[in-house]
């Protein structure tokens, strides 16, 4: 229910949002990341909650119309899940509590209203972005002394975080609006619009890191970039060519483990080489573990 091999996707956020705001990962970085995956899960708990009755005609396999885990079980999960993120954000200072409540209630909002609407790839992009800024406002407000440099305001981290948040915003949107269609498939043209946008994010990433570099470093983006790029576009443009429920949601899988790639291109361009390095590194983690439990 948790789907387990998704979570990788998020320390990423945190971290991007860090080097966004050019201060190293420290205490409040930590918090926002654990913040993060206790809302991030809480949101998988609801979504099966939610979509208990519709698993049982599409999905009768999940575990909530299967009967291995009882509905009210999942739904105290959510809860539970959702005030230990808000707990660990507040750790952080009240302005990453103040972005996790927003972060919370656009999970809740997607999972209980938005979902089937055509409001949820915004309401998806719109949690990711949120995540982002989440992990920038923990680490700006961080008191510890491995702050570099001096604290960050509220305005300049908003300024700072804007283009990391929407290129992730973008992707979450593209992705989002292909998963609706992975339980019976049969769009083209939602897979086709997801794989130019997420191309367009690869090259414009890749574009940045060539324009005047300064050194070899900052050069290190490309390779992300690269990954980003086909990690996302060969399983998109598959299931363009052929969309089927399989090859829809294994693009949708491809969709969220792109998210690392992209998470480290964001974090090195920002200056961050050795976040965006360490990144990628859970990029083979995740494939790994995605072959025995599904992350849609």
């Amino acid at each position: 229910m948790l789907r387990v091999s998704a979570l990788f996707s998020v320390p990423g956020d945190a971290l991007a949002g860090a080097a966004a705001v050019g201060v190293r990962p420290g205490r409040g970085t930590a918090y926002a990341v654990g913040a993060s995956l206790c809302l991030y899960e809480a949101g998988m708990a609801l979504n099966d909650w939610a979509d208990r009755e519709e698993d049982a005609l599409d999905r009768p396999h999940r575990p909530l119309p299967s009967g291995r885990i009882a509905p009210a079980a999942a739904l105290g999960a959510a809860g539970l899940l959702t005030a230990a993120g808000l707990a660990l954000a507040s750790r952080a200072g009240r302005p990453a509590l103040t972005v996790a409540t927003a972060l919370a209630g656009t999970v809740w909002a997607y999972d209980l209203r938005l979902k089937h609407t055509p409001a949820a790839p915004a309401a998806m992009a719109a949690a990711r972005a949120l995540d982002l800024v989440l992990g920038a406002t923990a680490s700006a407000t961080d008191p510890a002394p491995r702050r570099v440099p001096a604290p960050v305001g509220a305005r300049a981290v908003l300024r700072r975080v804007a283009a990391p948040a929407g290129a992730l915003a973008t992707h979450t949107y593209a992705v989002t609006a292909v998963s609706r269609h992975e339980a019976r498939g049969g769009s083209t043209r939602v897979p086709l619009g997801a794989l130019a946008a997420t191309s367009a994010l690869g090259a414009g990433t890749a574009l940045r890191s060539l324009r005047k570099p300064r050194g070899a470093a900052e050069l290190v983006p490309l390779l992300p970039a690269a990954l980003y790029a086909g990690t996302a576009a060969v399983p998109l443009l598959h299931a363009a060519l052929n969309p089927s429920p399989p090859l829809t949601q294994r693009a949708v899988g491809a969709g969220i483990r792109a998210m690392i790639p992209l998470q480290a291109a964001l974090a090195a361009r920002a200056g961050a080489v050795g976040t965006g390095i360490g990144l990628l590194g859970l990029a083979p983690l995740a494939r790994t573990l995605a072959r025995k439990v599904s992350a849609t």
